[in-house]
């Protein structure tokens, strides 16, 4: 099992980055999370990694927190959630959050993540609030230590941040329309791509 991996950063455009590793470069699959917390390119970086293999791949998931990767491997636990639906999960909401709504049992919360129907989002609540801690009363996470640098994101074009955008939501699971009305509310402000994409999902749980 590869649990961790550190080395410089060649390439990154979400969800898939590739991280030279003493001259081997490990194709990655991270979550928006782990995106908004990547320095830019050529710049060195310690991820937490999860393996899947499979017959026909052996697939590496990155993120920025073991805090985030303990949340995806216990949602792969669950009967129905694969590696796609926790990915996209751990992408659109921070472990505190995706906790503090499987404690108020909200499915009307949970179905609002791609990919999470009503008996999905059931199934997340019965089977996940006992393996989740309830968050505490402020909210606050405490992955400050074992996340990577905070750093603005690869400048691009407005109309290349937006095809980027739309692209990593289609890769988290949102259909072609959908993802794009979720990034036309971003248009013509100064974000990076990783920006406009954490601020749909945000928007789009509210």
């Amino acid at each position: 099992m590869i649990g961790q991996l550190r080395g410089i950063l060649i390439h990154k455009q979400a969800p898939d980055l590739i991280l030279d590793v003493a001259g081997v470069g490990y194709e990655l699959l991270a979550s928006i999370t782990t995106f908004i917390d990547l320095p830019e390119v050529n710049n060195e970086v310690t991820l937490f990694t999860h393996l899947i293999v499979r017959e026909d791949a052996h697939t590496l998931y990155a993120f920025s927190s073991q805090k985030e990767r303990a949340l995806f491997r216990t949602l792969l636990k669950v009967n129905g959630v694969g590696p796609k639906m926790a990915l996209a999960i751990v992408s659109g909401m921070t472990a505190d959050e995706f906790a503090h709504l499987i404690h108020a049992n909200d499915v009307t919360g949970l179905t609002r993540l791609p990919g999470v129907g009503k008996k999905t989002a059931e199934r997340l609540i019965i089977e996940m609030r006992d393996r989740l801690p309830e968050p505490d009363e402020t909210g606050e996470t405490d992955e400050t230590s074992e996340t990577a640098t905070n750093t603005v994101g690869i400048k691009t074009s407005p109309r290349d941040q937006q095809g980027e955008a739309v692209a990593a939501l289609l890769a988290l699971g949102y259909k072609p329309a959908q993802a794009s009305k979720m990034v036309s509310s971003f248009s013509g402000k100064q974000l990076s791509v990783e920006e406009i994409v954490r601020n749909a999902l945000k928007a789009s749980l509210t």
